[in-house]
């Protein structure tokens, strides 16, 4: 797989201090990539910055909440300004909810509306304003991280779950109305990984059966990278697509 069709590409990754977003920087980093992270925490912001730099990438991040509607254009602005205009957007920043988990006849409505802020709204909030500059230029891709919580039906991940459901309607209904606009619309279910919110939901999982973030990054920078293996309005499975490629 060759990686030239990513060099000097912007691309934004929400969620992009830790696990899986940290992985995925470094990776569009390697494939030649100017990455735009985006968190809440700026010591692991830092650090993740610091880290893609040392290994001859170019990357910069942004302290912001994806979960704060006033927060969405100052990101996109910032991260235009400092990487270009965007060509892709990962949405990958995600929120659990209060941990232990809970049923949902015990979320408390507040929760519910910060996961759905998070996992949902936001993602639809930044999509609508760099997606729209995508369309101008005729291309871009967008990404959202799914999970298989969002097609199966498991006690406890009910705010989590539905959040994410929502999030595969949404990815389908932007690749409809986008189709003729040279947009990309994939939604990506990473599979069970060995991060610090794995271990927050599932404290007691066996770490020796969670995929690594770095290898479920090295997936999604391959189906970013080969629109004709992945189109827009398809729901991809990580693990599948290694299994395919």
């Amino acid at each position: 797989m060759s990686y030239t069709s990513l060099a000097g590409r912007a691309v934004v990754v929400t969620g992009g201090s830790r696990g899986l977003g940290r992985a995925l920087g470094a990776a569009l980093a390697r494939a030649g990539a100017r990455v735009v992270l985006v968190a809440r925490g700026r010591a692991d912001l830092d650090d993740t910055v610091t880290a893609i730099r040392a290994g001859g990438g170019s990357a910069w991040g942004i302290v912001a909440d994806v979960g704060d509607k006033h927060a969405i254009h100052a990101i996109a602005g910032e991260a235009a300004a400092l990487a270009g205009p965007i060509d892709i957007l990962i949405n990958n920043a995600s929120e659990l909810g209060p941990t232990p988990l809970r049923l949902l006849l015990d979320t408390e409505c507040e929760d519910l509306d910060r996961v759905l802020a998070v996992n949902l709204v936001g993602p639809f909030r930044l999509t609508r304003v760099i997606a729209g500059a995508m369309a101008l230029r005729g291309r871009g891709t967008v990404i959202n991280v799914s999970s298989d919580a969002a097609v199966e039906a498991y006690p406890r991940w009910g705010a989590y779950g539905a959040a994410k459901a929502a999030l595969d309607h949404l990815s389908r209904i932007w690749a409809a109305e986008l189709a003729d606009a040279g947009v990309r619309m994939i939604a990506v279910d990473p599979g069970e990984m060995a991060t610090r919110m794995h271990a927050d939901a599932m404290p007691d999982a066996d770490p020796s059966t969670l995929t690594d973030p770095a290898a479920v990054a090295a997936r999604i920078v391959e189906i970013i990278a080969d629109p004709a293996r992945a189109p827009t309005g398809m729901r991809l499975v990580a693990a599948s697509w290694q299994e395919a490629a």
